[in-house]
């Protein structure tokens, strides 16, 4: 399967997309991830990005006008890499079953990182409140990692095909909500735990 996704058009009065960032913007968006990922988009000021990076918060402000500007991009980069994650799976393993364990192991690498979770995730929780520019790149994140998995699971249980888009949802969400509760818990292998288990339970 071929994800087709192409990167959402920004508005006119927002950053410049993610592709076209000088190094100094680009390791303010690596200390936005980061922050969103451990403690969520309302849970980070500019002066906690100024005080990380070591420079003064005019200088933040300068490349990125606001909050929801630089939320954009950072989100926007995320998916990106994640839909590139999920071309190169179906470019580099055959057997659907070692797909989506390799799958898994996106959410796994992302968890064994301080146990910060999945960007989208993270900010999924806090819909509601997001700019709407930040909540369209949350839907291309989610359509495109369930398409994906609902095609994966037909190709691994073909007999199955009814029912891969719930599956699909289960999988995804599963592996969410694993990364919620691993961080209470002394689970370093929570995500794969959970995806070893879906996959015993479906007989793949």
């Amino acid at each position: 399967m071929t994800i087709a996704a192409k990167c959402v058009v920004l508005p006119k009065s927002s950053m410049r997309d993610y592709t076209q960032l000088s190094p100094a913007a680009e390791r303010i968006v690596d200390v936005a991830e980061a922050l969103i990922q451990h403690q969520g988009f309302n849970g980070f000021s500019y002066e906690d990005i100024a005080q990380t990076v070591g420079i003064r918060k005019p200088s933040v402000h300068h490349h990125f006008a606001t909050k929801a500007d630089l939320a954009t991009v950072v989100t926007q980069r995320y998916v990106q890499r994640f839909i590139s994650a999920l071309e190169n799976l179906d470019r580099s393993i055959v057997e659907p079953r070692k797909r989506l364990l390799a799958y898994a192991q996106l959410f796994q690498e992302t968890y064994n990182n301080n146990r910060h979770l999945c960007l989208c995730g993270m900010l999924g929780a806090e819909s509601e409140t997001l700019p709407a520019s930040v909540r369209e790149q949350l839907k291309q994140f989610f359509e495109a990692n369930l398409n994906w998995l609902t095609a994966t699971l037909v190709q691994a249980r073909p007999e199955r095909a009814a029912s891969a888009q719930a599956l699909a949802m289960l999988l995804l969400s599963a592996l969410e909500g694993a990364m919620i509760v691993g961080r209470s818990r002394p689970e370093a292998d929570a995500p794969a735990q959970v995806a070893q288990a879906f996959l015993e339970q479906l007989s793949v």
